[in-house]
């Protein structure tokens, strides 16, 4: 549903918008893809913006999301830039902390049941009603391609790599990436075990509902994959790796001891993946991981066992 020309042509469009974040040689031929240090501390204000200019014109009612979490942050901060109304619907039982950083931002935020898909049948409605742009969290073309601009950085930055490991939740990301960098790496998503979406789907041959819980939930907890991240995944053969949350507390906890990167849970899945033994590099494999997010508790950084509580509010 999307391709490299698809992820090339956002690059042009949002190029002036977003930062290009840098990439970070590790040890032992790695490469850190910086994505924390974007816009609102995550990598989806590049989906936001290619979405919002793709659409054009918009009308009065300006754009719509549901999203208690990183997604909506980052179409709050896309629409504030080009001065447009912005409505986030989330659950009641939204963090405060995010509900207040989304109001700082000029979006007006409505609470509206207890899961995620209450907030996103309110929003659906809110569009069709009043003709407000819709900015789904993962599963449009739009911004499945603006995620996927930092892959095209990545390759230029690091001259090439053979694999990029991707967290994965709904798999706007992984969709974005695997396009982009098509024929030229291989992706493969990384998940919580509390949250298999890839990992399911692939089995299922098609996105199957799962359970979401663990400490990532906040920003990886969507119930399904999206259509578009399923069926680029299947194209292009992306691999599917699973982590414990244990593995996850402990390559946050890494990154920050040992090379002073502060991420969320879901931000430290993909590098979980290499530490744990997950994953295994051939030996001479160029491997790129990217940190895809940084909206997390400062003071639970500094040790393993301080993880963060599961979250009730996917994306």
């Amino acid at each position: 549903m999307i391709s490299t020309s698809d992820v090339e042509l956002a690059a042009t469009r949002i190029r002036d918008r977003v930062r290009r974040t840098p990439v970070l040689a590790a040890d032992d031929g790695v490469w850190f893809k910086l994505e924390q240090l974007q816009h609102t501390g995550s990598f989806k204000a590049r989906g936001a913006f290619n979405r919002i200019i793709a659409a054009g014109e918009l009308s009065a009612a300006g754009v719509v999301t549901a999203s208690g979490g990183n997604a909506g942050l980052a179409v709050a901060h896309a629409a504030r830039e080009f001065d447009l109304a912005a409505r986030v619907y989330v659950p009641a039982n939204a963090p405060a902390v995010k509900v207040a950083k989304l109001r700082k931002l000029g979006a007006a935020v409505e609470l509206v049941g207890e899961k995620y898909a209450d907030a996103y049948d309110a929003a659906v409605k809110h569009a069709a009603d009043s003709g407000a742009l819709f900015c789904h969290a993962y599963d449009q073309p739009e911004i499945c391609a603006g995620q996927g601009t930092l892959g095209l950085e990545l390759l230029e930055q690091t001259g090439g790599v053979d694999t990029v490991l991707v967290a994965v939740g709904g798999g706007g990301l992984l969709a974005g990436v695997a396009a982009a960098v098509e024929g030229r790496a291989r992706v493969v998503g990384v998940e919580p075990r509390t949250i298999p979406t890839l990992n399911a789907a692939l089995a299922a041959g098609e996105p199957v509902a799962v359970e979401v819980s663990g400490v990532a939930a906040d920003s990886l907890g969507a119930t399904r994959l999206g259509d578009i991240a399923f069926a680029v995944a299947t194209r292009t053969d992306a691999g599917s790796v699973l982590v414990d949350d244990t593995a996850i507390v402990e390559a946050r906890a890494a990154l920050w001891d040992r090379y002073r990167l502060a991420v969320e849970p879901g931000g430290a899945t993909a590098f979980a993946a290499l530490l744990s033994g997950g994953y295994r590099p051939a030996p001479g494999e160029r491997v790129a991981v990217l940190l895809c997010g940084a909206n997390t508790d400062p003071a639970t950084l500094t040790s393993p066992t301080a993880a963060p509580p599961a979250a009730r509010t996917p994306r």
